[in-house]
């Protein structure tokens, strides 16, 4: 092989060499990109290449992902059932989803007319929210236990907007074609929500952010959901109570809606009061029998689906509606919507409701389902769970649906049947389904204080979350304080200014964390010859004897910032022998005895970060010479 032009080479047969010492030996300059395409590159189409232009390069990209294996690859990468449906598992798997997708879609139906109520929108739209957003997260999510469709906290969000934007007249005595009219528009608004709410995730998946959900800590979203749950309990007082209130939006609404249910108390139902306490008698026992005997139940008891018949029979036989003036469903248009663009000019006033909306369907929906594919050992995707999540609000936004995401209560419902695989939510709109298309009729006579009855009983597992509280004390005060504040934020202001205050705190205590912390990674092997270059380092970063003097004169400072935590980063030592440990031992030994005079480092302060199995042996070695 011939060498480089003009590098020297070794010498060939008869040739005397001009080396005489290696200090007049001539080398090799070193070999750069550019220089590499001058010497064995086309060095005339180089100038082409460097002024291409961006988009001609995407272009070409975009080509070869259009070509055969490409254009599979992408489809494998965007379709997952591609990947699972193949190995799936017909014998072991088809019998639990079934049973599984069936009972969640039982709840979704009286589930998702209550939540509709709190989105201000008429209960078909619940269904709706519940059949198609299903189905497009069957095709395009990676969780395979997630359960999606209505959730509580997105509704009340949603429902906040939707009074904002289209209020109810002051006048409240409205004709039956002026609540129609005030329920369309109602509906375009909440459409209008979920279409921008997936447009956002859409731009995000698009340039590939699914990172951001690292940014909304576990204690964020708990503390979120669990002041949203007080929300959705305030919200529906007076429906319990059959007090017809206007609905309080903005800050400190919870308490103006308080007020509001104290000062007309003596003007509620006594009808509805009874409906509410009875079905609310019923309700409760049964989730928490659902909770206490799990194990044993082959599935979940349907309280919900119990109590909506029971209580449709009594309305309808004892003409509730028209004797003691029982708010009811009434009737459920059959069949679905026809599909229509939200106005797009309603765009620009929603973005500051759907960007929130959008960051809680990811938040609530990437880490619900990383819990249970970290539970059950299989990866998901967050980009894709983006793409699946956006596509699904966008196009269900078309067909009349509001905001939606995984939810809590039939997520754990699903689990706890036996799902196995996205294939159960196919049987969980087909219960769906029937009910758009043949047993809507049987809904005409359900009192809309059973529809609230059920938000409420629904928020028991999110209400729990507070009883994690003395042990997040225990284990992390930080987190206990990001907990806090968070959810008197959510409490006290609104859901999404909640939502912003818990993401800064949280941010900034991560930010006042950071200062006194030293991550020293060590990318070589730790022996006799090299344990002197290894203690002068950690001295330098720890500020131990002549460590601190050079540094706070290279740092051009008299008093440095004292280091009060050091991490070791074995990952690069490749091997370590005795001396190597015993020199670890000594620094350690070094920082308890001078830890009482410079007050930098504390034994307890010094921790080793073991990331292989070299620095496994390390750890062992460093134990015995202890």
């Amino acid at each position: 092989m011939s060498g480089l032009p003009g590098a020297r080479t070794c010498p060939g047969p008869g040739e005397a060499s001009d080396l005489k010492s290696p200090l007049g030996a001539k080398f090799r300059e070193p070999l750069t990109e550019t220089r590499f395409q001058q010497l064995f590159g086309d060095a005339e189409q180089e100038p082409e290449l460097l002024a291409e232009p961006r988009w001609s390069r995407l272009w070409r990209r975009l080509a070869s992902a259009c070509s055969g294996p490409g254009a599979w690859r992408l489809l494998l990468a965007r379709l997952p059932p591609l990947r699972w449906l193949p190995h799936y598992r017909w014998r072991a798997w088809l019998l639990g989803d079934a049973v599984a997708g069936l009972t969640v879609g039982i709840v979704h139906v009286p589930q998702g007319m209550a939540f509709a109520l709190l989105t201000s929108v008429p209960p078909v739209f619940g269904l709706y929210t519940s059949f198609f957003p299903v189905l497009i997260y069957t095709l395009l999510g990676t969780g395979r236990h997630l359960s999606t469709g209505t959730f509580a906290v997105l509704s009340l969000m949603t429902g906040s907007a939707v009074e904002r934007l289209v209020p109810e007249p002051l006048s409240g005595n409205l004709s039956g074609i002026e609540r129609e009219q005030l329920d369309a528009q109602r509906v375009g608004a909440a459409a209008a929500v979920a279409f921008g709410s997936g447009a956002l995730m859409l731009g995000m998946f698009a340039l590939q952010l699914g990172v951001l959900a690292t940014f909304l800590s576990e204690p964020v979203v708990k503390a979120l959901t669990s002041g949203a749950a007080l929300h959705v309990l305030v919200s529906q007082l007076p429906s319990l109570l059959g007090v017809p209130l206007p609905r309080q939006i903005g800050c400190f609404a919870l308490f103006k809606t308080l007020a509001a249910v104290l000062t007309a108390l003596p003007s509620s139902s006594p009808a509805e009061l009874t409906i509410s306490a009875l079905s609310l008698a019923l309700l409760v026992p049964v989730k928490e029998l659902n909770v206490r005997f799990r194990d044993r139940l082959p599935t979940p008891i349907p309280g919900e689906i119990a109590m909506v018949l029971l209580a449709s029979v009594l309305c309808f036989t004892s003409s509730l509606d028209t004797r003691y003036n029982v708010q009811i469903v009434g009737l459920l248009p059959g069949g679905f919507p026809q599909p229509l663009l939200p106005s797009l000019a309603e765009l620009p006033r929603i973005l500051a409701d759907s960007l929130p909306m959008a960051l809680v369907t990811f938040a609530v929906s990437a880490s619900l389902a990383s819990i249970y594919a970290d539970k059950y050992s299989y990866t998901i995707d967050s980009n894709q769970e983006l793409l699946a999540h956006g596509v699904s609000n966008l196009v269900s936004s078309l067909f009349s649906c509001f905001p939606n995401s995984a939810t809590l209560a039939t997520t754990s419902l699903l689990v706890d049947a036996g799902g196995n695989t996205q294939l159960a939510g196919l049987f969980s709109c087909m219960v769906v389904l029937s009910v758009l298309l043949w047993l809507g009729p049987l809904f005409y006579y359900l009192p809309k204080a059973v529809l609230a009855c059920i938000n409420i009983s629904s928020m028991r597992q999110m209400f729990f979350q507070m009883r994690e509280l003395p042990q997040l004390w225990r284990i992390s005060r930080v987190d206990f304080a990001v907990w806090t504040v968070t959810w008197v934020a959510v409490v006290t202001l609104s859901v999404d200014l909640g939502l912003a205050v818990g993401v800064v705190f949280s941010m900034m205590t991560v930010l006042l964390q950071v200062p006194g912390l030293c991550i020293l990674s060590y990318p070589a092997p730790l022996y006799f010859g090299t344990r002197g270059q290894f203690r002068r380092v950690l001295e330098w970063h720890l500020g131990l004897g002549e460590g601190s003097k050079v540094r706070d004169l290279v740092k051009g400072r008299k008093s440095a910032e004292p280091v009060r935590v050091v991490v070791l980063d074995c990952g690069g030592v490749t091997f370590a022998d005795a001396a190597g440990a015993r020199e670890v031992v000594q620094v350690r030994e070094r920082a308890k005895e001078e830890a009482g005079l410079l007050d930098r480092v504390t034994p307890e302060q010094l921790f080793v970060s073991v990331q292989d199995a070299a620095a496994h042996a390390l750890e062992r070695l460093v134990r015995r010479r202890q």
